[in-house]
């Protein structure tokens, strides 16, 4: 299946301006080193280019952490514009950001929409370099098409320079083929499709 790839390099996108910021405090204690070096709370950051939003996105707390070269983000919400309108969006509970290799990391409730699918699920990485978004272990992704297809499945993989995406095991939804009122072609036909892991 086809995947739009801008919601997770809307992701990237939107916290690379975050992961180029450095702080030295100089030395430290071990204990000191364990706590943030800088805590925000309440952020929102909002990118413009020319006139234009280009991506905005908020976190009811952010917490930078040198030495690891990590940024943890609660409750984060992030949406990428195009010619002024939302054309990508995501959510979760808590988001770990790797600033040497932008790779992210998002657990709790995740939900990312793009062009006309929803993807929700319990734990997504995000390799910037690579421009993969993986599902975690063996949490369950669900994928939803605006045309009544549903996925889930565990395993996800999606290569967003392909524009492609699949499970490794345990798929189960509806596809619903074509997309034009019931025309000769088959669009409408709703298949059922299951796959179990054995």
């Amino acid at each position: 299946m086809r995947l739009g790839s801008k919601a997770f390099a809307a992701l990237a996108f939107a916290l690379l301006p975050l992961a180029a910021c450095s702080f030295d405090y100089g030395e430290r204690t071990a204990a000191q080193r364990t706590a943030p070096d800088l805590v925000m709370e309440e952020v929102e950051y909002v990118r413009v280019r020319g006139a234009e939003i280009q991506a905005r996105f908020v976190a009811e707390r952010l917490e930078r952490f040198e030495a690891r070269q990590l940024m943890e983000l609660q409750y984060f919400y992030f949406e990428q514009f195009e010619q002024g309108d939302v054309s990508a969006s995501g959510r979760a509970d808590v988001a770990s950001v790797e600033i040497d290799s932008n790779d992210v990391r998002m657990f709790g409730e995740v939900r990312v929409q793009a062009e006309d699918i929803v993807l929700e699920t319990a734990q997504l990485e995000w390799r910037d370099r690579q421009r993969l978004l993986l599902g975690g272990g063996d949490e369950e992704v669900r994928i939803r098409r605006d045309d009544g297809t549903t996925m889930t499945g565990v395993g996800f993989r999606a290569d967003t320079r392909r524009r492609s995406w699949e499970f490794e095991r345990a798929v189960f939804g509806t596809y619903v083929q074509g997309g034009g009122g019931g025309e000769a072609n088959g669009a409408g036909y709703g298949a059922n499709y299951e796959e179990h892991a054995q």
